[in-house]
Protein backbone atom coordinates (compact mmCIF):
# COMPACT_ATOMS: atom_id res chain seq x y z
CA UNK A 1 0.00 0.00 0.00
CA UNK A 2 1.31 3.17 -0.75
CA UNK A 3 2.32 5.46 2.27
CA UNK A 4 -0.30 7.61 3.14
CA UNK A 5 0.29 11.65 2.10
CA UNK A 6 0.18 14.24 4.42
CA UNK A 7 -1.48 17.24 3.40
CA UNK A 8 0.99 20.04 3.61
CA UNK A 9 0.01 23.92 5.37
CA UNK A 10 0.00 26.61 2.62
CA UNK A 11 2.16 29.37 4.37
CA UNK A 12 2.05 32.03 1.67
CA UNK A 13 4.63 34.49 1.28
CA UNK A 14 4.17 37.25 3.83
CA UNK A 15 5.26 37.21 7.38
CA UNK A 16 1.94 38.87 8.57
CA UNK A 17 0.10 35.22 8.53
CA UNK A 18 -1.06 33.24 11.38
CA UNK A 19 1.67 31.20 11.19
CA UNK A 20 4.35 32.71 10.84
CA UNK A 21 2.59 35.76 13.21
CA UNK A 22 1.53 33.81 15.78
CA UNK A 23 -0.72 34.89 18.47
CA UNK A 24 1.05 33.28 21.84
CA UNK A 25 -1.50 35.51 24.73
CA UNK A 26 -4.23 36.90 25.59
CA UNK A 27 -4.79 40.32 23.29
CA UNK A 28 -1.61 39.90 21.46
CA UNK A 29 -2.91 39.16 18.00
CA UNK A 30 -6.86 40.29 17.03
CA UNK A 31 -8.13 39.43 13.64
CA UNK A 32 -11.18 40.85 11.50
CA UNK A 33 -12.64 40.47 8.40
CA UNK A 34 -16.36 41.71 6.92
CA UNK A 35 -18.99 39.20 6.32
CA UNK A 36 -22.21 40.57 3.94
CA UNK A 37 -25.69 39.67 4.05
CA UNK A 38 -29.21 41.38 3.38
CA UNK A 39 -32.61 41.93 5.24
CA UNK A 40 -35.51 40.28 3.48
CA UNK A 41 -36.26 43.33 1.15
CA UNK A 42 -32.52 42.76 -0.61
CA UNK A 43 -30.88 45.88 1.26
CA UNK A 44 -27.57 44.67 2.18
CA UNK A 45 -26.27 44.22 5.72
CA UNK A 46 -22.07 44.21 6.80
CA UNK A 47 -20.82 42.57 9.84
CA UNK A 48 -17.32 42.83 11.28
CA UNK A 49 -16.51 40.13 13.72
CA UNK A 50 -13.47 40.94 15.66
CA UNK A 51 -11.71 37.53 16.98
CA UNK A 52 -9.03 37.00 19.86
CA UNK A 53 -6.58 34.54 17.95
CA UNK A 54 -5.36 33.51 21.41
CA UNK A 55 -8.57 32.76 23.10
CA UNK A 56 -10.64 32.38 19.76
CA UNK A 57 -13.26 34.60 21.54
CA UNK A 58 -15.63 36.92 19.58
CA UNK A 59 -15.16 39.84 20.73
CA UNK A 60 -17.84 41.41 18.64
CA UNK A 61 -20.16 41.16 15.32
CA UNK A 62 -20.72 44.66 14.69
CA UNK A 63 -24.27 44.93 12.34
CA UNK A 64 -25.13 48.03 10.10
CA UNK A 65 -25.90 48.91 6.13
CA UNK A 66 -22.66 50.36 5.83
CA UNK A 67 -19.44 50.11 7.74
CA UNK A 68 -16.63 52.94 7.02
CA UNK A 69 -13.05 53.15 8.21
CA UNK A 70 -14.40 55.39 10.82
CA UNK A 71 -16.99 53.29 12.03
CA UNK A 72 -14.56 50.65 12.20
CA UNK A 73 -12.03 52.96 14.71
CA UNK A 74 -15.43 53.64 16.69
CA UNK A 75 -15.74 49.89 17.32
CA UNK A 76 -12.37 49.18 17.81
CA UNK A 77 -12.33 52.29 20.60
CA UNK A 78 -15.34 50.92 22.40
CA UNK A 79 -13.42 47.11 22.48
CA UNK A 80 -9.72 48.70 24.08
CA UNK A 81 -11.74 51.05 26.07
CA UNK A 82 -13.33 47.43 27.48
CA UNK A 83 -10.85 45.16 27.08
CA UNK A 84 -7.26 46.64 26.44
CA UNK A 85 -5.80 46.98 22.92
CA UNK A 86 -4.39 44.24 21.40
CA UNK A 87 -0.64 44.08 20.25
CA UNK A 88 -1.36 43.61 16.54
CA UNK A 89 -4.70 43.69 14.24
CA UNK A 90 -4.80 40.86 11.43
CA UNK A 91 -6.73 41.72 8.11
CA UNK A 92 -7.09 42.09 4.62
CA UNK A 93 -6.19 44.94 2.29
CA UNK A 94 -9.99 45.99 2.24
CA UNK A 95 -9.97 49.64 1.95
CA UNK A 96 -12.11 50.11 5.82
CA UNK A 97 -8.26 48.47 6.94
CA UNK A 98 -6.00 50.40 5.07
CA UNK A 99 -7.18 53.74 4.76
CA UNK A 100 -4.92 56.43 6.18
CA UNK A 101 -7.29 57.31 8.90
CA UNK A 102 -7.49 54.04 10.82
CA UNK A 103 -3.31 53.66 9.84
CA UNK A 104 -3.35 56.57 11.72
CA UNK A 105 -5.29 55.80 14.48
CA UNK A 106 -4.29 52.50 15.18
CA UNK A 107 -0.23 53.51 15.51
CA UNK A 108 -1.35 55.97 17.92
CA UNK A 109 -2.97 53.19 19.90
CA UNK A 110 0.11 51.39 19.65
CA UNK A 111 -0.86 48.42 17.68
CA UNK A 112 0.97 46.74 15.06
CA UNK A 113 -0.78 46.30 12.03
CA UNK A 114 -0.65 42.73 10.16
CA UNK A 115 -1.74 42.79 6.49
CA UNK A 116 -1.95 39.60 4.82
CA UNK A 117 -1.01 38.88 0.80
CA UNK A 118 -3.24 40.51 -1.37
CA UNK A 119 -4.99 37.36 -2.36
CA UNK A 120 -4.24 34.68 0.42
CA UNK A 121 -7.42 34.22 3.00
CA UNK A 122 -5.87 31.35 4.22
CA UNK A 123 -3.21 34.09 5.75
CA UNK A 124 -6.22 34.90 8.11
CA UNK A 125 -7.06 31.75 8.80
CA UNK A 126 -8.92 32.67 12.20
CA UNK A 127 -11.24 35.14 10.55
CA UNK A 128 -11.79 33.16 7.90
CA UNK A 129 -12.75 29.67 9.82
CA UNK A 130 -14.77 31.73 11.78
CA UNK A 131 -16.84 33.72 9.63
CA UNK A 132 -17.40 30.44 7.50
CA UNK A 133 -19.21 28.67 10.76
CA UNK A 134 -21.00 31.76 11.23
CA UNK A 135 -22.59 31.83 8.21
CA UNK A 136 -23.55 28.05 7.66
CA UNK A 137 -24.69 27.87 11.24
CA UNK A 138 -26.35 30.97 11.52
CA UNK A 139 -26.46 33.14 8.36
CA UNK A 140 -27.58 30.88 5.92
CA UNK A 141 -30.71 29.70 7.95
CA UNK A 142 -31.83 33.29 9.52
CA UNK A 143 -33.98 35.60 7.61
CA UNK A 144 -33.52 39.40 9.33
CA UNK A 145 -36.67 41.79 8.66
CA UNK A 146 -34.49 44.53 9.81
CA UNK A 147 -30.91 45.68 10.98
CA UNK A 148 -32.23 46.06 15.20
CA UNK A 149 -33.41 42.24 14.72
CA UNK A 150 -30.28 41.48 12.85
CA UNK A 151 -28.28 43.02 15.95
CA UNK A 152 -30.13 41.02 18.42
CA UNK A 153 -30.09 37.54 16.66
CA UNK A 154 -26.60 38.10 15.85
CA UNK A 155 -25.51 38.85 19.51
CA UNK A 156 -27.58 35.96 20.79
CA UNK A 157 -25.01 33.19 18.35
CA UNK A 158 -22.07 34.95 19.13
CA UNK A 159 -22.67 34.73 23.15
CA UNK A 160 -23.64 31.11 22.31
CA UNK A 161 -20.32 30.56 20.72
CA UNK A 162 -18.53 32.09 22.75
CA UNK A 163 -19.88 30.61 26.20
CA UNK A 164 -20.77 27.18 24.97
CA UNK A 165 -18.51 26.02 21.91
CA UNK A 166 -15.43 24.34 23.49
CA UNK A 167 -12.51 23.91 21.10
CA UNK A 168 -10.16 21.20 20.81
CA UNK A 169 -7.39 23.45 20.53
CA UNK A 170 -8.67 24.96 23.72
CA UNK A 171 -8.24 22.23 25.68
CA UNK A 172 -12.01 21.29 24.86
CA UNK A 173 -12.86 24.54 26.37
CA UNK A 174 -15.29 27.66 25.62
CA UNK A 175 -13.22 30.36 24.74
CA UNK A 176 -14.82 32.48 27.91
CA UNK A 177 -13.89 29.69 29.83
CA UNK A 178 -10.21 29.46 28.04
CA UNK A 179 -9.96 33.67 28.63
CA UNK A 180 -10.86 33.89 32.20
CA UNK A 181 -8.24 30.91 33.13
CA UNK A 182 -5.79 33.03 30.48
CA UNK A 183 -6.52 36.28 32.99
CA UNK A 184 -6.49 33.93 36.33
CA UNK A 185 -3.18 32.89 35.62
CA UNK A 186 -1.93 36.59 34.34
CA UNK A 187 -2.91 38.29 37.19
CA UNK A 188 -3.31 36.34 40.46
CA UNK A 189 -3.68 38.86 43.04
CA UNK A 190 -6.74 40.64 40.56
CA UNK A 191 -10.09 41.33 41.68
CA UNK A 192 -12.43 38.98 39.44
CA UNK A 193 -15.13 42.20 38.68
CA UNK A 194 -12.02 44.10 36.81
CA UNK A 195 -12.25 41.94 33.93
CA UNK A 196 -15.72 39.33 33.45
CA UNK A 197 -16.59 37.58 30.29
CA UNK A 198 -20.14 38.29 31.02
CA UNK A 199 -19.63 41.37 32.02
CA UNK A 200 -18.27 42.32 28.42
CA UNK A 201 -21.19 40.18 26.66
CA UNK A 202 -23.48 42.37 28.48
CA UNK A 203 -22.06 45.44 27.82
CA UNK A 204 -21.83 44.84 24.06
CA UNK A 205 -25.83 43.96 23.91
CA UNK A 206 -26.49 47.07 25.98
CA UNK A 207 -24.05 49.53 23.37
CA UNK A 208 -26.21 47.23 20.32
CA UNK A 209 -22.68 46.43 19.22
Amino acid sequence: MPKKQRKKRRLGCSDNNCVRKRAEYINHVWSYDFVMDQTEDGRPLKMLPVLDEYTRESLTIDVERSITAKDVIAILEFLFAIRGAPAYIRSDNGPEFIADVIKRWLSDSGVGTLYIEPGSPWENAYSESFNSHFKDEFLNGESFGNVREAKVLVEGYRIDYNHHRPHSSLDYMTPAAFAARCIASASPTAQPQQYRIEDVDNSLITTGI
